[in-house]
């Protein structure tokens, strides 16, 4: 069974902001043993990539690489789509900014191969 780790934690508004500019989000972060969610407040106006960086998982995570690992908003890739970059992407009230693995196999090569090996077991 896969161990779920749930955290939470605040970054505080300097003393000009109020507590209605600021935004409750999400990052969330998972590996085939263990997934995280954190959960923030920032600033109205922040972008899905100084979320990313104010939540410190970057810390607990040193692989993740955000200058080269995808992002997403709920399943959504940012770039694309019409939706902007990480770096331009402003966050919503419980949006929640996902950082995707690298695939290990591209499925189109998988699917390939596999229709390959059926293909000659029925000649065979």
């Amino acid at each position: 069974m896969a161990d779920s780790t749930v955290k939470a934690s605040t970054i505080e508004a300097s003393s000009t902001e109020t507590k209605s500019s600021m935004i409750t989000v999400e990052v969330a972060y998972a590996l085939p043993e263990k997934q995280t969610l954190l959960s923030l407040s920032v600033p109205a106006g922040t972008t899905a990539l100084e979320a990313v960086e104010q939540s410190g998982i970057l810390k607990t995570y040193p692989k993740i690489d955000v200058n080269s690992d995808k992002m997403g908003i709920f399943s959504q890739v940012l770039g694309t789509k019409g939706l902007d970059e990480p770096a331009a992407y402003k966050m919503r009230e419980r949006d929640r900014i996902e950082i995707y693995r690298p695939l290990i196999a591209d499925p189109k090569e998988v699917r390939r191969r596999r229709a390959e090996e059926a293909k000659a077991k029925k000649e065979a």
